[in-house]
């Protein structure tokens, strides 16, 4: 079966930064937060690098596991890739759809989103904007659908691209589902995509539901990246996870998912290989829907040339 992994990070180089502070790697595939935090952010099966995970060792392990492409998304705990990606989007023009990501609250972020835009070439513009690790984590807290990032999505939606969401959990001041109702609304012409299926939790099931039903619009999608680990203890092949993809579907539809594995610090709890082949193992979704959450619809959202 044919896949698009449609949420992977690469980091030539490992410099992160949220509420923790900056991350930087301290070998072994470990990194550590300005805090002194320490964690395991790379397998160390001999798949991953030391101290980076770049485009040539992803591709070895994609051609392994029957994936054909992959988007690559931008995230703070790998810090801004966007230099890197830029090489990537020249080099690897078929097999990756890399992101870039600006900073709302910097000076020129206006004139370097245009830049990545229009010299660029990039299709994709990613926020994680989560409370836990992302943007409202280093800023205060600010509106989703407010005038500052209604400018952003206004130039990408003119450009006919995609926006990605991270918002973090349920319980965070990121997760604001009405206003991401209001852009999904504004930008009708804009591509949206909500990251790890907006990481329900089993205690606040209805609520994540009720979510899911209220964000149910033309323009959106979600990628169910992590969520294997979102649900963890879920032992492989993860049937509580295809329990909630199941219900997830019913609610918005399967051409809204997308399969994707949030690697390289997901598969440090379990194998890329089993990130990537539980859902084929499973029979609450028949071969065209799995086609469809595999591939079809990432390729429709992040690959429209074909």
């Amino acid at each position: 079966m044919k896949k698009i992994d449609a949420h992977l990070h690469l980091a030539k180089i490992l410099a992160g930064y949220c509420r923790r502070g900056e991350l930087r790697a301290v070998g072994g595939g470990r990194a550590r937060w300005g805090n002194g935090e320490e964690f395991q952010l790379l397998p160390t099966n001999g798949d991953y690098g030391d101290d980076c995970f770049t485009a040539e060792q992803a591709l070895k392990i994609m051609d392994r596991n029957g994936v054909e492409r992959a988007v690559l998304m931008n995230g703070s705990m790998y810090g801004f890739q966007n230099i890197y990606h830029e090489e990537l989007l020249e080099k690897y023009p078929h097999r990756f759809c890399p992101s870039c990501e600006v900073d709302p609250f910097a000076t020129n972020h206006i004139k370097a989103l245009e830049r990545f835009l229009d010299e660029k070439k990039f299709h994709l513009v990613k926020f994680e904007v989560s409370s836990g690790g992302g943007l409202m984590g280093c800023h205060e807290p600010f509106d989703l659908s407010g005038d500052r990032m209604m400018e952003i999505y206004k130039r990408i939606e003119a450009r006919r691209g995609v926006v990605a969401l991270d918002v973090g959990d349920i319980d965070m001041e990121s997760h604001q589902t009405l206003a991401l109702m209001r852009v999904a609304d504004r930008c009708p012409d804009l591509k949206v995509v909500i990251c790890h299926l907006l990481a329900p939790a089993r205690e606040k099931r209805r609520e994540w539901l009720a979510e899911l039903a209220i964000l149910k619009q033309a323009n959106i999608w979600f990628d169910i990246a992590a969520m294997p680990k979102i649900m963890s203890p879920d032992p492989y092949p993860y049937p509580e996870t295809v329990d909630y993809l199941k219900m997830a579907a019913d609610v918005v539809g399967v051409s809204k998912l997308m399969w994707g594995t949030d690697a390289p610090f997901a598969a440090t709890k379990d194998t890329y290989e089993h990130l990537t082949d539980y859902l084929e193992k499973t029979e609450a979704f028949t071969e065209a829907e799995k086609s469809q959450i595999f591939y079809e619809n990432a390729r429709g959202v992040y690959f429209p040339a074909g």
